[in-house]
């Protein structure tokens, strides 16, 4: 299988973006999926949500200016087969240094190609910033999806129609014309309130299967886990928020599978000469909740 890369993004903070990365990252692993975890946030947090230190020149800026490989920055994780590029405060840095370059919006796909050549990897997932500037722009010019945490809250609702454009722009403009919606996870839920049903329905309404069923719950346990260096599966198993990124890996590799054979049907299909087109997977059944 060809390594896949995904960008977790949402311009947007505190929408469970970095929680999204670390636990479906480590849920993967569980099932056997060798996962490359890429922190490209400055602020680190997947990078301590695994337990790493922040330490200097462990992360991918060098390699992003050309000047080591990116293989040279990996570690390994408590969780077996969860590899991490560490991020570290200097990486904001990059933001300057990178728009002084040519070519300065694919500096990390060049970066991580040698990674996704060695077949070494299931998946390459990037923790972006919760910003819109070059380090995120990279990041889309770098993936073959985007995967878009949303809080279920209404002014999350924004920032969705924002990533959404920039995804349109930026495959309309020639950065990456190869660029999907991997889906959109709802984190947050609460059980208690009618908003974060109303909101999950509306959502639901306009993007339909692109929603994942999987709703990721409002848990004390997922907000202990970073504290401790470790994703919540290692942290808790039993708690609910462990069961709901199991249950989203599953969900997440039914999909892949199922695009992968849809993909495989299509081009078998069709003359040799035409370019063939990734299809959207059935749509889902009601979200589910925990």
């Amino acid at each position: 299988m060809q390594t896949r890369i995904i960008a977790v993004a949402n311009q947007k903070g505190g929408v469970g973006k970095t929680t999204t990365a670390v636990n479906l990252s480590a849920c993967l692993a569980e099932r056997r999926r060798r996962i490359l975890l890429v922190d490209l946030d400055p602020q680190a947090n997947a990078t301590s949500g695994l337990g790493l230190e922040k330490a200097p020149g462990a992360s991918i800026y060098a390699p992003l200016l050309g000047e080591r490989p990116a293989a040279e920055c990996v570690r390994p994780t408590g969780i077996r087969r969860l590899d991490i590029i560490p991020a570290e405060v200097d990486l904001a840095g990059a933001e300057v240094d990178i728009a002084r370059t040519n070519d300065y919006l694919h500096r990390l796909r060049r970066a991580l190609e040698p990674l996704a050549e060695t077949g070494n990897y299931d998946y390459i997932f990037v923790d972006c910033p919760p910003s819109l500037g070059i380090l995120t722009m990279n990041a889309l010019a770098a993936a073959d999806s985007i995967l878009i945490p949303m809080q279920c809250e209404y002014y999350a609702l924004e920032g969705l129609s924002v990533m959404l454009g920039l995804v349109q722009r930026i495959s309309a403009g020639g950065a990456n014309s190869g660029l999907e919606l991997e889906g959109i996870v709802m984190t947050m839920y609460d059980t208690r309130t009618n908003l974060s049903q109303q909101v999950v329905s509306e959502v639901v309404t306009h993007f339909g299967d692109k929603v994942f069923e999987t709703l990721i719950p409002r848990t004390v346990r997922l907000s202990e886990a970073p504290s401790f260096g470790k994703p919540v599966i290692a942290y808790d198993r039993r708690c609910t928020g462990a069961a709901a990124y199991r249950q989203l890996a599953r969900e997440f590799l039914q999909r892949r599978s199922l695009a992968a054979a849809t993909e495989a049907v299509h081009s078998a299909d069709s003359p040799p000469t035409e370019t063939n087109e990734a299809l959207s997977p059935p749509p889902p059944g009601p979200p589910s909740s925990f």
